[in-house]
Parts: structure tokens; C-alpha cells; sequence
């Protein structure tokens, strides 16, 4: 659906790219953050056919479940269909999951619709990673996935604002999934046209992929993989990769940790009220969103591209800040430091995993399929975690439970140091 534009440059077909993928994942979001907004409307009609929050947290964990399998099977999807087709794909299959949501009428519906839907929804972050990789100079790897891993935060933020200003000027929950699709399918619709799936496709040159990612170190240079074994193989035979899913176990365990529990944290151990825990829990996002573009830059432009020592300094920075947090306060700014803090180191360097490291080891052949299994491995490692730290509060307190990310970040620093020792020092 795209012509080339004779007095078009590379430059400005990448701005394009950048804003219809940014746009887009943006808007998976009002098919995701959805069904959080309307929970109590849900158990209010539901309550009794059984829907309390208990059965309402299933149905989320069963999305979870169906999203890090889907991950994996729509990263190698991405790799062998292309980018832009797997995320039209994902926004289709959004839409439609969507609308039989809001049509359904007892928990089976419920259940099976939001599975689907985050099944379909794993396919958009494959679809903007494969299409990055086409797109994008390795040299710029950090930079462009630190402004594209900013599209969940304001596809979060955005669709919570709007969705929960129609539901304050009166709309049911049934009319808000329908406006939720809608609005999907409008921006799917314009990807479809405006959204270019590779430099070729509009006669202008490639740019160049990373020189040490596991498909060119074996000769294979193409764009698509040949077979699924010739895709999958080397990355189980890198060290390098491996030692990324060591990596993505560990901070995905932290960032999910963090991320739920904080609202309940200052609660219970900052005594704020849940209006106040939930207002100031934002700073950790909002920190985390500085912690992402600053992290993109400074790897690409002061180290050359290697993640490691941001990584590993990151982790070690947040040993303390975790500690500090396993004490007990009396003072109600210091936790607001501490989360802020969190957010400040945490968030950059975990970016970087399903980001610019699966970019940098996948290269245009294989980096959906890279982000796809770092991110399933991550999300197993942020499921254990969090049923590991809420066990831990529950019995033990707070304390505790921050120890033991502290010793998590520990070993994740290990990891990293280790990652940059091996790999990227020698790759440098």
C-alpha cells in the first residue's frame, strides 16, 4: 500500500516508521489496561454468577500465562511472516477478542475472550522489534528502542485517562470495550497504510545490522531465517544470549515485584493512605521513563553500544536502595526517594533486554524471535517472583521481602559482569 517518494530520505522514512510504531503499541493498550478499569463494574454485575476479585485475578493470571506463551510463538511468527504483518495481526485479533469481551455474559466468555486477547497482543511487541531491526542502524539500536519502549508507559497512562473519563461521563463497561476496539481498529487501519515494513519495500538502502549478532558470526546474512532450526539454533549455542535470559530472569523478577507491590507497601509500611500509595507509586513509572531514554543514549553514545556496565551498575546502585527499603521509617518522604530511585535505575537497563539486546544479537534475521523468548524467560522469572515477595510480606513482612530482591539484584549484577567480561569487552 506503499509508494516510494522519489525526494523521500532514509532519515525521514525511519521518523515515519518510528511514529506509526510508537502510536500503535500506544493503542494496544486500550484493549489491555481495559479490563482493570472496569473491575468493579465487572464484579458489580457479576458478583453473583461468582466474579469477585479473586476469580477477576485469574482471569488476568491466565492472560499472563497466555501472553509469555505467546511470546515466544509470535516472536518466531515475526521473524518468518515479517514485522508489520504480525502487528496488524495483533491489533486485529485485539479488536476482535474485544468486542466478544464486551458482548459476553458469564465467566467461560470472560475467561477465554482475555486469553485470546493476550495471546493476540504478545504479537505487537514482536511486529515493532522485527520492523525496528529493518529499519534502524545497529549504532542507534539503544536510542530507538529507548524511545519505543516509552509506548507502553504512555499507552498505559493515556488509555487509563481517557477510558476513565468516558466511564465518569456515564458509559457501561460494554460501551467502553466497544470504544476501546474501535479506536484499535482505527489506528490498525492506518498502520495498514502509512506503516512501511522495510527499506526495500520503498527503494531506499538498508541500513546496517549489528556485525556480531549470532547470524552473521555463523555466514547467514539474510532477512528471513531459512527453517525454524536454522532460527533457533544459534541462539541456544550463544553465550552471549543465554547469559541475556540469566539477565531478563532477574530484572523482570524486580520490575514485576516493584511494580505491583508498591501501592500495598506504602500503605502498610509508609502509612499513606490507598488514594495518596496509589498517586505517589506513579513516580516510579515516571522515573523509569527518564531511566529509559537516558540509558538508550548513553549506551549508544558513550559505550559504544555494550549494555553490560549499565546494567551491572544499575543492579549494584539498587542494592542499597532495596535495603534501605527492607528498613523500617517513620519518615513518609524517604520511601517516595527510595521508589523514585527504583524506577531511576531499574527500568533503563531492563529495556534494554527485549529492546536494543535482542536487536544487537538477533540482527534483521531473528530479533523477534530474540525479544520474544528473553521476554517468556523474564515474565517466568516475574511470576515466581511475585508469588515468592508476596508470601514473604504476608508471613514474614516487608523486610524480608526486600531483602530478597536485594539479593536478586546481586545476582543479576553477577550476571551482567559477567555478560560484559565474556561477550561484549571482547566484541568492543
Amino acid at each position: 500500500m506503499l509508494a516510494t517518494l522519489p525526494h523521500t530520505s532514509l532519515l525521514q522514512w525511519q521518523r515515519r516508521t518510528a511514529l506509526h510504531l510508537f502510536v500503535g503499541y500506544s493503542a494496544y493498550y486500550l484493549c489491555r489496561s481495559n479490563l482493570a478499569i472496569v473491575a468493579p463494574l465487572l464484579i458489580r454485575e457479576f458478583g453473583g454468577q461468582g466474579l469477585n476479585k479473586e476469580v477477576l485475578g485469574q482471569i488476568a493470571s491466565v492472560g499472563v500465562l497466555f501472553y509469555a506463551g505467546g511470546k515466544v510463538v509470535n516472536g518466531v511468527l515475526g521473524d518468518f511472516l515479517g514485522g508489520k504483518k504480525v502487528f496488524l495481526l495483533g491489533m486485529i485479533g485485539a479488536v476482535v477478542a474485544t468486542v466478544v469481551f464486551g458482548l459476553g455474559q458469564g465467566l467461560a466468555v470472560f475467561f477465554g475472550a482475555w486469553a485470546v486477547n493476550r495471546l493476540v497482543q504478545s504479537m505487537g511487541w514482536a511486529g515493532l522489534v522485527k520492523t525496528t531491526a529493518n529499519w534502524f542502524s545497529y549504532h542507534s539500536y539503544g536510542r530507538i528502542m529507548a524511545l519505543l519502549s516509552l509506548s507502553y508507559l504512555v499507552g498505559d497512562i493515556v488509555a487509563k485517562l481517557l477510558l476513565g473519563q468516558l466511564l465518569a461521563a456515564g458509559l457501561s463497561w460494554r460501551g467502553l470495550f466497544m470504544v476501546a476496539a474501535a479506536i484499535l481498529a482505527a489506528v490498525a487501519l492506518i498502520n495498514w497504510y502509512r506503516l512501511p515494513s522495510s527499506p526495500e519495500s520503498v527503494g531506499v538502502p538498508a541500513p546496517p545490522a549489528s556485525p556480531v549478532n549470532v547470524f552473521t558470526a555463523s555466514g547467514a546474512t539474510p532477512t528471513e531465517p531459512a527453517s525454524l532450526a536454522a532460527l533457533l539454533r544459534p541462539y541456544f549455542r550463544s553465550k552471549s544470549f543465554l547469559l541475556m535470559l540469566v539477565l531478563s530472569f532477574g530484572l523482570t523478577a524486580l520490575r514485576e515485584s516493584l511494580s505491583f507491590w508498591l501501592p500495598l507497601y506504602l500503605v502498610e509500611a509508609a502509612h499513606f493512605s490507598e488514594g495518596a500509595a496509589s498517586q505517589y507509586s506513579a513516580l516510579y513509572s515516571l522515573c523509569g521513563m527518564l531511566s529509559i531514554l537516558g540509558a538508550g543514549y548513553a549506551s549508544d553514545r558513550w559505550l559504544r553500544g555494550q549494555r553490560g556496565p549499565l546494567i551491572g551498575g544499575a543492579c549494584v546502585l539498587l542494592l542499597p536502595v532495596l535495603l534501605a527499603m527492607a528498613q523500617p521509617t517513620t519518615n513518609s518522604l524517604l520511601p517516595l526517594i527510595l521508589l523514585s530511585l527504583a524506577g531511576l535505575l531499574l527500568l533503563g537497563p531492563y529495556s534494554f533486554l527485549a529492546g536494543a539486546m535482542s536487536l544487537d544479537v538477533g540482527g534483521r534475521q531473528g530479533a523477534a524471535t530474540a525479544s520474544g523468548l528473553v521476554d517468556a524467560v523474564g515474565y517466568v522469572g516475574g511470576t515466581g517472583a511475585l508469588w515468592l515477595t508476596g508470601a514473604l510480606a504476608e508471613y514474614y513482612g516487608w523486610s524480608y521481602t526486600f531483602l530478597a530482591l536485594a539479593v536478586v539484584a546481586a545476582a543479576s549484577a553477577g550476571a551482567a559482569l559477567v555478560f560484559y567480561r565474556t561477550q561484549e569487552r571482547h566484541a568492543a
